[in-house]
């Protein structure tokens, strides 16, 4: 596997296997790497010639109150996962190399990007369309894996790819989970022992909302009441936000009726945690 520290080593590689025509998958991952990130790794393995893996920190999706400073990183292990599961290479710049001191250029998706996370992370989203355009061009990737965790971010790189018109398939994969439901997430490692186990509130109150949902309950505020209300019955449970969203503009329903994303933001003591699941054609593909 190699390990590429500047853009200019992965543009080699990259073109030596554009002359052999071989594709790419790429995965943009912050690094700390678990199973749900190995997820995306293997399905990008099993579609492309070649993996390639960015293990980056990006700081302009930070606010200044993040974690930026003290997001777990393990460059290491996420090495050794890489390679066990077949990366053929792990890009892992310096922010230097990815942003210059006059860096001015940013993009962004407006409208999508405005509600759930976007709301109390205003400049999330500006930040995740550029370093993930900076990727596309760098390994002029045909395909790219993001996990329907983020399912916000999902939708978003999904509308910036059709709108600017780039040539790189987008591929959404499953929520990987632990055994008693709770999402993987590098910030899981942030949680007391008694945290970790009242977090499994997330996944409790959105089962719930799925099997409203499979019952035919289309009264979208009865569902969000319902899920609300179980989240707040733990005490170390603070609701950001628990919303009902159309899937494709990311605006709030009152009444489902066509593909939607209900996704929550909690914070269990000091740590954010997000959680969601989709229907599309009254099917409920994920919680699982």
């Amino acid at each position: 596997m190699i390990i590429a520290k500047e853009i200019s080593k992965v543009k080699e590689n990259v073109r030596e296997w554009k002359k052999q025509g071989l594709s790419i998958g790429l995965v943009p991952t912050m690094g700390y790497l678990h199973e749900g990130h190995a997820s995306l790794i293997k399905k990008a393995r099993e579609e492309n010639d070649r993996v390639i893996v960015s293990d980056f920190v990006n700081p302009i999706q930070f606010g200044p109150k993040e974690d930026l400073a003290t997001y777990p990183r393990d460059f290491d292990a996420d090495c050794r996962l890489c390679e066990s599961i077949g990366a053929d290479l792990i890009f892992n710049p310096e922010p230097c190399e990815m942003y210059e001191d006059d860096f001015h250029s940013y993009v962004g998706v407006n409208t999508l990007s405005e509600g759930l996370c976007g709301k109390s992370r205003p400049i999330h989203f500006n930040g995740v369309c550029t370093v993930v355009t900076k990727l596309f061009n760098i390994t002029e990737a045909d395909r790219a894996y993001f996990g329907q965790k983020d399912a916000q971010q999902l939708a978003i790189v999904r509308r910036m790819v059709r709108d600017l018109n780039y040539n790189i398939q987008i591929v959404g994969c499953p929520i990987i989970r632990e055994a008693d439901g709770l999402a993987k997430s590098s910030r899981n490692t942030y949680l007391s022992e008694n945290e970790r186990q009242k977090a499994t509130i997330l996944h409790k109150a959105l089962e719930q909302g799925e099997k409203m949902v499979r019952d035919g309950e289309t009264d979208a505020n009865k569902i969000l009441k319902t899920v609300r209300d179980i989240i707040e019955s733990e005490p170390l449970a603070k609701v950001d936000y628990v919303e009902i969203v159309d899937w494709n503009e990311l605006q709030k329903v009152d009444k489902i009726d066509g593909p939607i994303l209900m996704a929550v933001a909690v914070y269990i003591g000091k740590v954010r945690l997000i959680d969601n699941f989709i229907v599309e054609n009254s099917i409920v593909i994920e919680m699982v």
